[in-house]
């Protein structure tokens, strides 16, 4: 189906800059924000517990989504988050150096991580509306691969860059300020460009709320048509349990290569996490995911779903191995990051195939959106107490026991529902 637009314009000039802007708040809100507060001096459980909660917008967009198509244009949301979130990130760079600093950045992060869930909403209904099905097909793979990128300057030359401006001033709270600052800028930016830039397609409507009695019997059907599916509890433990393990390890990862080795770390600078971390793991984890794509293409996600979920929980063990030998070796450091990412990144792909195998039939798209909830919500739970858990058990036999929270995903895989030919080449993340 081809839509009809009112202007016209080069998918190559919107989409790329638009996923970036999809991908910056969310990378800064849910792993950034962890190097900005570990840096601050800010307890892992503190860490742990409240970066956690700022997960529950993703948690519960889906009960909000249907007001992007309510309320005003898509693109009309696009720009007013984009706005938002340049305030946003303002504001968590004028509170860094003040009083009450972590009560009043995360405040802000928590406006920007409603902004950035909306945004994703609005963004990913606009993509559909704005593109013909062939362009729809061919910048898949655009924008995720612009996604991925704003994280990889994220996580990894964002860290870097405040690195080097402490290593100048030996103040993290000005390096950090200056580095948010920046990052608001873009984001104005951005809000302008595509304000300018985003085409106006002539199907991109406010729907109004004429009938909210209709509107709402709808919502509901929607949310009971999902949980009327066959199995539905061991789909949803699926998608609670899946990341049970990495869901504690990934929010203690960059604090345990941070940390001094006289309490358990690795004693990394900024500088070395957002080169070992944020940029070279990244892009690892990138070839695992497009490895993992490739691979269930060929032969169905059934024959891979079990080496996949050995590859994303296996490879776990590198980090006791990390917290025991404390190796100096920035490459030896640099491999086991490399091996955990790539296998998460392998094993990552069946866990996204099966929420579209969940999906699929009636209402797919408000049923996907109901699936990423739980998946945030599986990441969210876990991660919000491997802080305390981590500071009660030490580095080495935290990692342990994330290990041992890999059990239950193995559990309930052998209980899921899947059809032997589902995702050969017709199905792609």
């Amino acid at each position: 189906m081809t839509h009809a637009k009112t202007t016209s314009r080069s998918p190559w000039l919107w989409i790329p800059t638009l996923y970036m802007a999809e991908g910056l708040p969310n990378v800064l809100v849910a792993s950034v924000s962890v190097v900005l507060y570990k840096n601050l001096g800010v307890s892992n459980a503190a860490i742990a517990f409240y970066t956690g909660w700022l997960y529950l917008p993703w948690v519960i967009k889906p009960l909000w989504s249907p007001v992007v198509d309510l309320l005003k244009t898509r693109r009309q949301w696009i720009w007013a988050m984009q706005l938002l979130l340049g305030a946003g990130l303002a504001g968590v760079a004028l509170t860094i150096p003040a009083p009450y600093f972590f009560q009043l950045s995360l405040a802000f992060f928590w406006l920007l991580s409603f902004s950035s869930a909306t945004h994703d909403i609005a963004a990913d209904g606009f993509y559909m509306l704005a593109t013909t099905e062939r362009e729809q097909s061919f910048f898949v793979g655009v924008r995720s691969m612009f996604y991925r990128l704003a994280s990889i300057g994220a996580q990894g030359g964002l860290v870097i860059l405040v690195g080097k401006i402490h290593q100048r001033t030996g103040d993290y709270s000005f390096a950090w300020s200056i580095a948010f600052g920046l990052v608001a800028g873009i984001f104005l930016c951005f809000s302008l460009y595509h304000w300018l830039i985003l085409p106006r397609p002539a199907v991109d409507q406010s729907k109004g709320i004429a009938s909210p009695k209709k509107f709402f019997a709808e919502f509901f059907k929607t949310f009971g048509t999902f949980f009327q599916k066959p199995k539905i509890v061991t789909l949803l433990l699926f998608l609670l349990l899946y990341r049970l393990g990495e869901a504690q390890l990934v929010k203690m990862v960059q604090p345990f290569l941070l940390d001094p080795r006289a309490v358990g770390g690795l004693g990394l600078t900024n500088d070395q996490l957002g080169l070992i971390y944020g940029t070279v793991g990244f892009i690892i984890f990138i070839l695992g995911a497009l490895l993992g794509g490739f691979a269930v293409a060929r032969r169905g996600l059934k024959f891979w779903l079990w080496p996949m979920l050995l590859a994303i929980h296996l490879p776990d063990a590198v980090f006791i191995w990390l917290a025991y030998a404390q190796p100096e070796n920035l490459f030896a450091v640099g491999a086991g990051v490399a091996v955990e990412q790539f296998g998460y990144g392998f094993g990552f792909t069946a866990f996204m195939l099966y929420m579209i195998r969940i999906a699929r039939g009636e209402h797919q798209t408000a049923h996907y959106a109901i699936c990423t909830g739980f998946m945030a919500l599986g990441m969210m739970l876990p991660g919000m107490w491997s802080g305390w858990l981590q500071e009660h058990l030490g580095y080495r036999h935290f990692f342990v026991w994330v290990i041992l929270a890999t059990i239950p995903s193995f559990i309930v895989a052998a209980k899921i529902p899947l059809e032997a030919e589902f995702g050969k080449r017709s199905v792609t993340i």
